[in-house]
């Protein structure tokens, strides 16, 4: 399984997630406290939107991220209003920088911690379905990218309405379908789908399994006014009260408070930095 931060509000630096905070991502990818292997070494990814972009910006490495400079380099410089961070440990498809997540599709990026189970018995099937544009965006061998392209395609007659009612059902869809392969080709297997999908100004997080709900994979949302680093200190500024700043990780990044578990097999829908509503998968 992975660790992942999804940000979104006042632009801040990438620091101020992966290397400031007591438990930043880069810590979790060494020290994970909420999975049995603590290690997320299988390479990193980082996601951000800029305001004279349409594309967002995209960084992916297959070295561990506790030791690649070139990210220090990066955090302690570039800001942003949306942020999406991966470190990753490897369950479907090699250490590769195709394999690293997020993945990105024109302005849509995706992540996804988890793992769809059986897989490799899905995945042709999987194939046969997608349109030539989604089969062809294809570059890597993991579950999660193939999930994005069923996403992608379920996207492909929307204009430019991205809303997130558009984006969560797409995210249907494409567990609508995994779970109709899984039904017949691998009735046996489960489903682990913590994820995040967003255009910069829309998103839809989602905390899923089809396994036993104690057994979904851990994800923690903060929400306030701001999220500040000063001095070694990170936190959130009126945590809880709304006001623009949303934070999800896969693990709390301080002490703090205002950090709560999403509840399992549900989906946020966000706006702006806000959540507008909460919905059952």
């Amino acid at each position: 399984m992975c660790r992942f931060v999804f940000y979104q509000g006042s632009p801040i630096l990438l620091s101020e997630l992966l290397t400031e905070p007591d438990h930043s991502l880069i810590n979790q990818s060494f020290s994970a406290r909420e999975r049995e292997e603590p290690l997320n070494g299988d390479g990193f990814g980082v996601a951000w939107f800029a305001e004279d972009s349409q594309q967002p910006a995209l960084f992916r490495s297959v070295s561990p991220a506790w030791s690649n400079r070139n990210l220090l380099e990066l955090a302690r410089v570039v800001s942003s209003s949306c942020i999406l961070a991966h470190v990753r440990a490897a369950t479907q498809g090699s250490v590769s920088e195709s394999n690293c997540h997020p993945f990105r599709r024109d302005r849509l990026v995706f992540m996804h911690n988890g793992d769809i189970g059986g897989f490799e018995l899905l995945r042709r099937p999987l194939l046969a379905r997608l349109s030539d544009s989604a089969f062809d965006a294809i570059e890597g061998r993991t579950d999660s990218e193939h999930f994005m392209a069923l996403i992608q395609d379920a996207l492909a007659e929307q204009d430019d309405d991205l809303s997130p009612v558009v984006l969560l059902d797409a995210l249907r869809i494409a567990l609508d379908t995994v779970r109709e392969l899984t039904a017949t080709l691998a009735p046996h297997e489960f489903t682990y789908l913590n994820a995040v999908l967003t255009d910069g100004d829309s998103a839809v997080i989602c905390r899923y399994t089809d396994d036993d709900p104690e057994r979904a994979e851990s994800l923690y949302l903060n929400e306030g006014r701001r999220f500040i680093c000063e001095d070694g200190l990170c936190r959130m500024l009126e945590p809880g009260a709304g006001g623009g700043t949303l934070l999800v990780a896969s693990e709390p990044l301080s002490t703090e408070p205002g950090w709560r578990r999403i509840e399992p097999n549900s989906a946020l829908l966000v706006q702006d930095g806000e959540v507008i509503d909460s919905v059952a998968l």
